[in-house]
């Protein structure tokens, strides 16, 4: 990745807009510097200074790094960058720090900061301090305009993601036995996902499983995590890999036991919505996400299962695994190629049988092009 490129394309954005920008730890600055994020933790682990945690960006200006030491030793961000890097000892002032920092930019009085939507409050309240009246606008949305559309070597990027995915999926497969848990379940999909390469899960590995004896249950994760899969049930696979800061989306059905008519009619369904979603992901200038939710939606309607489709039908993805646009009803945003979508339906019949399906697929000129593309038939466990 050319992390230089990207940041001088993003400075001459900038200096349209605002005087400086400030981005905190995220997927933002990632993208602009090559600064990895780590896998959070349930809790946030303070540092000392963390509230500069980040970087400062001028139009015109070399841009400057600040952590606080305890990020930049543990976090092995030293020497990571070829921006400038300037480290908060414990023991140091970081509103001194900060203002040393940005007397580097001859920010004009009142200047007009661009934030992180990531950025901590903590932050914005320490800045009021330091700059004379700021006024903050979105860093992130205006960041989006590069983000949005994927160079040849981001999609190379997010297909390796997506080539760990189907492996730890593969490798699960065997392993799924009647009597299981959906802890049991998640915790072999998240094993499978580090063993063949990923850093970790891309967002919390999720199932959506129904039946006549198992209902599908949204949230209470106790509640529902120690329930013991036995047939008949279906089972919808929702995880992904991380592979150099991009994160996949990707979504599969499995059958506990021998699927009835209906089970069988639900899937195929949904397998044909997705490829009806896929075909019209075309960049030809005028198909609008809206029109793709409506096509793929369509074959899911006409065959009388439109209520039980109760989500939009994909999202942007990237470096965050929800990016806009979003493919949705309302949504009138012209597909441009590069363009990174889940394409993911669903049929979800909460007391008998659901069926979805999930890939990234990238809008090509000819239709979409998916990322992922294995196990399209009905696997079923015994």
């Amino acid at each position: 990745m050319n992390y230089d490129e990207r940041l001088r394309t993003f400075q001459q954005s900038l200096g349209e807009v605002a005087d400086l920008a400030f981005f905190p730890i995220s997927a933002d600055l990632h993208y602009l510097t090559g600064v990895p994020r780590d896998i959070p933790s349930f809790g946030w682990n303070i540092h000392p200074g963390a509230w500069l945690e980040g970087i400062w960006i001028s139009p015109s200006a070399p841009p400057i790094l600040t952590l606080p030491r305890m990020t930049a030793e543990f976090g092995g961000l030293m020497g990571s960058s070829s921006t400038e890097l300037v480290v908060l000892g414990d023991w140091d002032d970081p509103v001194q720090l900060v203002r040393d920092s940005l007397s580097k930019f001859n920010l004009p009085p009142h200047p007009h900061v661009a934030i992180g939507d990531r950025t901590h409050g903590e932050t914005i309240i320490a800045l009021q301090g330091i700059l004379d009246t700021p006024r903050f606008v979105s860093g992130t949305e205006l960041l989006r305009r590069q983000r949005t559309i994927k160079g040849e070597d981001e999609i190379a990027t997010m297909r390796k993601a997506g080539e760990i995915t189907e492996a730890a999926f593969a490798d699960v497969l065997p392993n799924l036995k009647h009597g299981m848990t959906e802890l049991d379940v998640i915790s072999e999909v998240n094993y499978q996902l580090r063993r063949h390469g990923s850093l970790g899960e891309s967002f919390p590995t999720s199932l959506y499983n129904s039946g006549p004896n198992h209902p599908l249950i949204f949230g209470h994760r106790e509640e529902k995590s120690l329930r013991e899969l036995h047939p008949p049930v279906s089972v919808l696979f929702d995880f992904g890999a991380i592979y150099d800061g991009f994160c996949y989306d990707f979504g599969r059905t499995v059958s506990f036991g021998e699927p009835d008519a209906q089970f069988k009619e639900v899937y195929d369904l949904v397998m044909a919505s997705q490829a009806a979603g896929v075909a019209a992901l075309k960049a030809d200038g005028h198909t609008t996400c809206e029109q793709v939710d409506a096509a793929a939606r369509k074959v899911i309607e006409d065959a009388g299962y439109g209520a039980e489709f109760r989500h939009r039908l994909g999202h942007g993805i990237g470096m965050d695994v929800h990016e806009p646009p979003f493919l949705t009803k309302g949504n009138q945003t012209v597909l441009q190629e590069g363009m990174m979508f889940t394409i993911e339906p669903s049929i979800m019949i909460f007391d008998k049988c659901s069926a979805r399906v999930e890939d990234i697929v990238v809008v090509r000129p000819e239709g979409g092009e998916k990322l992922t593309s294995g196990f399209q038939t009905l696997y079923i466990v015994d």
